[in-house]
């Protein structure tokens, strides 16, 4: 959900470490990553030496995020258990995932009426969910808000989520520079985008778009689906027919990005190369066998949520984060959008989530 209007530049060459989780982003407040076997096992650091890891007064933080239907949204939940799991100075009290707005709303309500000392909560909409996270924070409640912002700052302590925006120029900049180096001219650039009318989506999409037109570049045909394996494949296969010919094709989310790779091997195509979005392990070993069309993933990490019971702990405990001069944790975290190729694709395999 981050601002389009953040500087394109310092996103660009994004190939290296991955700013995410409760790694390189918060190693003050967690630590340094414990390799989880590929596959999508918790990404749930020890606590590392200094003044944040050791244990602090008890307290008890609050968890709601939507129903675990999705690769990524159940790697979310699992990251927030295993994180919690790591610090004896917490109990983690989780309410029933939920698809369903008005059930959220209420779970949220009984942990405000239980006295949580903190919440961590990811929105289905963050524009209906802004009013419980205003109630919780009036209520005394520190409220770490993950991934879909709320619309009011008042609604939340902090904010820790990918860039979307920065997404779209990672996958951007990998495309054009490899359509470049190839020598390719004019080149035709698809784009599968996840479900239009979501603002991370609009932003993706943006960063995409700036991104290629620093090459010279533009994007072709794009079509939208919505962020399931079902979906993916009939969107592609229609992109695919209505695109007799592609040299690149970025695809928003790798949980649907299985079917568009079904729908890619089921027409036959192999003239174009394509990249992913999020980071999945199905993905990674797709980009280390090397025997397809996808090429590289870009990172959206679900170890986010590691890092939002990690600084929902430091908040209710009054503490800051150990390696910043500041006091108190930001208010703000946005985590930074790696590429993910089959030159470094080791490096990011325990991170990877089962699609």
């Amino acid at each position: 959900m981050s601002d389009p209007t953040r500087g394109l530049h310092r996103r660009r060459f994004l190939t290296g470490a991955l700013g995410v989780g409760a790694g390189a982003a918060l190693t003050a407040c967690t630590s340094n990553e414990a390799p989880a076997p590929a596959g999508g096992a918790p990404v749930a650091p020890a606590p590392a030496a200094g003044s944040a890891a050791e244990p602090g007064p008890p307290v008890t933080i609050g968890f709601s995020a939507p129903a675990a239907d999705h690769g990524w949204m159940a790697a979310m939940a699992t990251n927030a258990q295993a994180q919690a799991d790591q610090y004896p100075d917490v109990t983690f009290e989780p309410v029933n995932p939920t698809n369903d707005i008005a059930q959220q709303i209420a779970a949220v309500e009984t942990l405000i009426n239980r006295g949580v000392d903190a919440l961590v909560i990811l929105p289905n909409d963050g524009s209906q969910l802004t009013r419980v996270g205003q109630q919780a924070m009036d209520a005394g409640i520190h409220v770490i808000n993950l991934d879909r912002v709320f619309d009011s700052p008042l609604a939340y302590r902090t904010w820790i989520g990918g860039d979307n925006y920065g997404m779209g120029v990672s996958a951007g900049h990998y495309i054009g520079q490899r359509l470049r180096d190839a020598g390719v001219a004019q080149p035709i650039i698809g784009e599968i985008a996840g479900i239009d009318n979501l603002p991370l989506t609009a932003a993706r999409s943006q960063g995409f778009a700036d991104a290629l037109a620093t090459f010279g570049f533009a994007v072709g045909p794009r079509q939208a689906a919505d962020f399931t394996a079902q979906g993916g494949q009939e969107v592609a296969a229609n992109l695919l027919q209505a695109s007799p010919r592609l040299d690149a094709l970025w695809n928003h989310d790798d949980d649907q990005g299985i079917g568009v790779l079904a729908a890619i091997n089921q027409a036959g195509r192999s003239e174009f190369f394509m990249v992913g979005g999020a980071g999945s392990a199905n993905a990674m070993r797709e980009i280390q066998a090397d025997t397809g069309v996808l090429k590289a993933t870009v990172t959206y990490s679900p170890s986010m949520a590691s890092s939002a019971i990690a600084l929902a702990r430091l908040v209710a405990q009054g503490r800051g984060m150990s390696d910043l001069a500041e006091q108190e944790v930001p208010a703000s975290i946005t985590l930074a959008s790696a590429t993910i190729t089959r030159e470094n694709v080791e490096t990011y395999m325990p991170l990877g989530f089962e699609s």
